[in-house]
Formats: C-alpha cells, structure tokens, sequence
C-alpha cells in the first residue's frame, strides 16, 4: 500500500521525531492507527449506549400517559424555581 501525505502531516511527523520521544517515522503512525482504532470503538460504544437509552425511554413512555407540552415546561419551571 502507498500512502501519500500532505506536507503538513510530514512536519508533524518530523516534529515528533525530532523531540526523540519516537525512533522512526512507522512507530508514530502505528501509534496514530491505534489511537484512530480505540477511538472508534470508543465512538461505537457510545452510539451503541445511546441507543439503547432510546429504546429503553421509547419503551417506558409507551406504558406512560402522554403529557402536554404546558405541564412538562411548567414541571421544569418549578424544579428550577425551587417550588
């Protein structure tokens, strides 16, 4: 596989070597792939957990009455307000 990078992302890599934290330019894009792999798994994780918030709220509002739109706002007015 080739790989062609920006001249940007070639002095972000020249940067990190010279500062002699990493030995070659592969060691900082192996690392960078796996940042990129944890961080979508990460972000999977996440739309994984929201969306069983949804399904689990969809769920308790089907075997909840309905409440208009005047008494939840006001409902919130009062927890604010301290009442």
């Amino acid at each position: 596989m080739d790989i062609v990078l920006t001249p940007e992302q070639k002095n972000l890599i020249q940067a990190k070597l010279k500062t002699g934290k990493y030995q070659s330019s592969q060691q900082i894009i192996e690392i960078a792939l796996c940042l990129f792999d944890e961080y979508e798994q990460a972000e999977s994780e996440w739309s994984q957990s929201v969306k069983a918030k949804i399904q689990a709220a969809i769920k308790a509002s089907e075997s909840s009455p309905p409440v208009d739109g005047e008494t939840f706002v006001n409902g919130i007015l009062e927890r604010f307000s301290g009442e």
